[in-house]
Formats: C-alpha cells, structure tokens, sequence
C-alpha cells in the first residue's frame, strides 16, 4: 500500500478520486513536466524526464486499481479466479503475485506474511485464495490471459 500511497500523494490526489478527474491531473502534470519544454536546461531537462516518468507511471498504477477499471474488467477476473488454477505465486515486500493457468496474473497489495506463509502451507492455493485473497485486497491485473 506504500507504492498506492506514494503514487497517490505524488498527483495530489484522494483514494475517492474519478478516472475523469485523474486524467485531467495527469494531462496537467505533464504539460508542466514535458521535456520537451527543458531543451536549453540541461539540469531542468534531466529533473523533467525523471518526474515524467515517475507521473506515468503513477498515473497507470492509479488507473489499474481504481474502482471503475476493476468494475470493468470484474467478468475477466471473475472468470479467471473461477475457471483457472493458480500456477505459481511469489511473495515481495507484502506484494503477492498470482500467475493463472489462462496466462493471466494479478498483484495483491498489502497481504500478510502470516496469510502468505498459510497460502504456502495450505493444501489448495486456489480454495484458500478463494477464501482469504480474491476478494480481500487491493488487485490489479499485471499480464492478459492467452487467447487460444
């Protein structure tokens, strides 16, 4: 929750914030940080690409947890956590990562290590995600099912 935080608090924004209102913030910043304004600053140039890059990248982490972009994409998730087993999952920093059967994975925000260390130790991942994780924690999708 530590990146969700940040990332909020770099665009000035609240957790009730629209996808509306956080694309007229970012387009804001970026007019203001845009490199293209720094040609003849080589130091102001510099500071414009690092606080670019960081706008962006907080802005499409922003958009992949909002409410509405989760609301959308419900059905793919649905289908995914009902239809496909858990392949493999890894653990970092209270970041879980589940990878999908369907080639899908998705990132879970502020899991426990306690909870992990029983996701490790459980007979089934898929029933004690089901259970515990799913519906749980802040998600969002890292990569797409493969289409077969």
């Amino acid at each position: 929750m530590k990146k969700v935080i940040d990332y909020r608090k770099l665009l000035g924004v609240s957790k009730t914030t629209e996808l509306k209102e956080l694309k007229s913030i970012y387009r804001n910043f970026m007019k203001e940080w845009h490199p293209d304004k720094f040609h003849g600053d080589e130091d102001k140039l510099q500071e414009a690409e690092e606080k670019s890059k960081q706008v962006i990248e907080a802005y499409h982490f922003l958009v992949s947890i909002a409410p509405e972009t989760i609301e959308q994409a419900l059905p793919a998730y649905t289908e995914t956590i009902t239809a496909s087993a858990i392949m493999d999952f890894s653990y970092e920093k209270q970041t879980l990562l589940l990878n999908f059967q369907d080639g899908s994975s998705y990132e879970y925000f502020e899991v426990p290590k306690a909870l992990y260390m029983k996701l490790v130790n459980s007979d089934s991942p898929g029933r004690f995600s089901r259970r515990h994780i799913y519906h749980s924690f802040v998600y969002r999708k890292v990569s797409k099912a493969v289409e077969v």
